[in-house]
């Protein structure tokens, strides 16, 4: 099913997390951004459009200014934040480069998406964006984010964004292979779920208690993503973003992953 989702859709919104983008010292991986931008670059190649939703400000911030790595001051957060979008950009920018890619940034808040005219406005840079080749870079507004304003999770964010740009496909990397029946890291009898049709319902079957990455702000982000994309039409993928070449593995078929689809009509 994976490979036959990628093969037919032609817009695709890929949402990376913090944990693919980063290497064992909590940098920015520029191996693995080279490596992915390489697969990008083939997907437009083929006639795809992508766009990606990116997170890693955060870290790339804490990269470039360790003295602030114990700072809670929500201002020196959000400064960090603003420090490291710089420095994330910049990553991505060297990784498209070399493929004669361009890319462009949009930073976004909730406040956005509840505003007529901005969604209007982003919609339309989306289109041209992707229209011209050039690949669309989506991460929240960190730097001006309050509680009352935030999205919250990126997971949700490239949900509103396939929705907002009608995409053909979600796909979330995230540091597991797809859903399991409980968290795999600390249940090594787990079994992936390869196909969901009922979020509803799987939300009821699995085990979401024991590590905070598979619970509250893990999983459950990415199952309210499903559900938002799959009511919406938009089929979804959820596979481990840190296996070799993923892109390519998930369209060939060599890569686990599961795929969340609407439900079949009786």
């Amino acid at each position: 099913m994976i490979p036959e989702l990628i093969a037919l859709s032609r817009k695709i919104v890929i949402k990376i997390g913090s944990n693919t983008l980063a290497d064992s010292e909590g940098r920015i991986n520029a191996g693995f951004l080279g490596e992915f931008a390489d697969q990008v670059a083939e997907c437009i190649k083929a006639g795809k459009q992508i766009v990606l939703v990116s997170s890693g400000a955060r870290i790339a911030g804490l990269s470039a200014l360790g003295k602030w790595a114990r700072k809670q001051d929500i201002h020196y957060k959000q400064a960090l934040c603003a420090v490291g979008q710089v420095e994330l950009m910049g990553a991505w920018l060297r990784a498209f480069a070399p493929l004669g890619l361009h890319i462009g940034q949009i930073l976004l808040t909730r406040d956005d998406f509840g505003d007529a005219l901005r969604t209007l406005n982003m919609r339309n840079t989306l289109f041209t964006l992707a229209d011209e080749g050039i690949v669309p870079i989506i991460n929240e507004n960190d730097t001006v984010g309050v509680e009352e304003i935030k999205i919250g999770d990126n997971d949700t964010l490239a949900a509103q964004s396939a929705v907002l740009w009608s995409a053909d496909l979600l796909i979330l990397f995230s540091d597991i292979d797809g859903l399991y029946s409980r968290n795999p890291k600390i249940h090594p009898e787990a079994e992936l779920i390869r196909e969901v049709r009922d979020v509803a319902k799987v939300r009821q079957m699995i085990d979401t208690a024991g590590a905070n990455s598979f619970g509250t702000g893990g999983i459950i982000t990415k199952l309210d993503a499903a559900e938002r994309a799959v009511s919406y039409g938009i089929p979804m993928i959820l596979a481990h973003g840190g296996r070799p070449r993923i892109l390519e593995a998930l369209a060939s078929g060599t890569a686990a992953g599961t795929a969340f689809l609407a439900q079949e009509k009786r």
